[in-house]
């Protein structure tokens, strides 16, 4: 059985180069270099860049078997840098293969029986796709679980109430939830990081893992809350590094359990999510680590 991860796969224009992005393609692409069997849901386009797209995913090991190939043109992500190197994102989005997604070619999961599934991103706001993945992922999650990411973009949908609600729908079907302390400032400018995910808790939630960039990781259960530090790395951009946390935390599911992600055993993920979105960081684009990178972070304790 193969991890699924369904959203998009776009083009990050940067100030140098024209490079493969999306948070869930980043996250399939992370899982892959970690050596994990992750199958890609989406639509992705015959154009120069579909073709780029589709080079550079199975160069790394992401499985594309499930995918629509599309006349649609490739989304693309224009990416400004501040001066400490965050990303901010404008997105052309309308008419694209990107967010085609139908039920005619989304795989069956009673079929196929995926160990989790990873969804998030604009694929889940962008109509009448998030729409469908949604009543699509409903049936997956009869069989596996789902780890969501909403990965905030205000300059997609700027309407706080209209993204609060998709969110909080796509939530009610998630073991795991994954965002950043500024997603929850922006969709809930009135509670605080506590407030939010012990909310989400209460409503079925098994564990809400919240990034805080250069201040860490904080994961809340039913049971308490672990946190982590940040990994000591000189910052290129961010781009990346959230997706890379994500594929920490499907590993984690795969190595252990969603029930298991408690404890002692949270806190482990939680500190090789930072190391890993450290290494990120570190180096310019969605550029996640290898397994050995990885493995050679954590002996040295990420100060490299």
């Amino acid at each position: 059985m193969s991890i699924w991860v369904a959203g998009e796969v776009l083009i990050d224009i940067l100030p140098s180069v024209r490079a493969v992005g999306g948070g869930p393609a980043n996250t399939a692409k992370a899982l892959a270099r970690l050596g994990f069997d992750v199958d890609f849901i989406d639509g992705i386009s015959n154009d120069a860049y579909g073709v780029q797209t589709r080079r550079e995913l199975e160069r790394d090991g992401v499985g594309l078997k499930l995918s629509l190939i599309s006349d649609k043109p490739t989304c693309t992500a224009t990416v400004t840098l501040d001066s400490v190197g965050i990303a901010s994102y404008e997105f052309l989005t309308a008419g694209t293969a990107t967010f085609d997604f139908n039920r005619s070619w989304l795989p069956d999961p009673s079929m196929l029986k995926p160990s989790l599934l990873h969804v998030g991103t604009l694929a889940t706001i962008i109509e009448p796709g998030a729409s469908v993945l949604f009543d699509w992922a409903v049936g997956v999650g009869e069989f596996a679980p789902i780890i969501f990411d909403p990965n905030i973009r205000p300059s997609v949908l700027p309407d706080r109430t209209t993204y609060c609600a998709a969110v909080e729908k796509w939530i009610a079907i998630s073991s795991i939830v994954k965002l950043s302390d500024a997603d929850i400032d922006w969709l809930y400018p009135n509670e605080t990081m506590d407030e939010v995910a012990h909310r989400w808790i209460e409503q079925g939630v098994s564990c809400v893992i919240i990034t805080r960039g250069a201040h860490g990781l904080i994961g809340y259960t039913e049971h308490g809350m672990e946190e982590v530090d940040g990994a000591k790395v000189t910052v290129v951009d961010s781009v990346g590094a959230g997706d890379s946390v994500g594929a920490i935390i499907c590993a984690g599911v795969i190595e252990h359990s969603v029930a298991e992600l408690t404890g002692i055993t949270l806190n482990e993920v939680l500190h090789k999510a930072a190391i890993a979105a450290g290494i990120t960081c570190s180096r310019e684009g969605a550029e996640p680590p290898y397994r050995h990178e990885l493995a050679k972070a954590m002996e040295n304790n990420a100060v490299y």
